[in-house]
């Protein structure tokens, strides 16, 4: 059984991609604004948003539990709307050696694709994969979406 592993998914949206990446890429810290139940805060603690090695720190929900990430904005390509986060502290980091988290934004006749990424390498066999931190992008992704395409 290998440590190393990767969960992934695709969620139509209603929103241009223009306008979901962007949250991502550069606005994150509006997200706790959309679903404060999920997110409750995102915090700059280094450089700039919107930049490549901005270190942003997470406040979320997983598991019924409040947790914490901090991570830094590794890549952003704005032609290709993708982002990737990589986990450096917090929560996740008692299960997970490493975690990486990829965002990428398909335009389609109407809305978009959201792809989500989660690539991961676990501390131990016993250690699950993180499908719940699939969902909770799932959920994160329809909620902001609403919040984008709302009247």
């Amino acid at each position: 059984m290998s440590l190393f592993g990767k969960v992934e998914t695709d969620v139509e949206i209603k929103a241009s991609a223009e306008k979901f990446h962007e949250v991502f890429s550069c606005r994150p810290h509006h997200i706790s604004n959309v679903c404060p139940e999920k997110v409750q805060g995102v915090a700059l603690h280094e450089g700039d948003w919107g930049k490549e090695g901005a270190v942003v720190c997470w406040d979320y929900v997983l598991d019924g539990k409040t947790s914490v990430a901090k991570a830094i904005l590794e890549a952003i390509d704005m032609e290709n709307k993708s982002v990737t986060y990589k986990v450096i502290e917090g929560d996740l980091m008692e299960h997970y050696k490493s975690i990486k988290l990829t965002i990428e934004v398909s335009p389609k006749d109407e809305g978009s694709l959201v792809h989500w990424i989660i690539q991961y390498e676990k501390l131990n066999e016993e250690i699950v994969d993180p499908h719940t931190l699939l969902q909770l992008a799932i959920d994160v992704t329809k909620d902001i979406d609403a919040h984008l395409t709302q009247a």
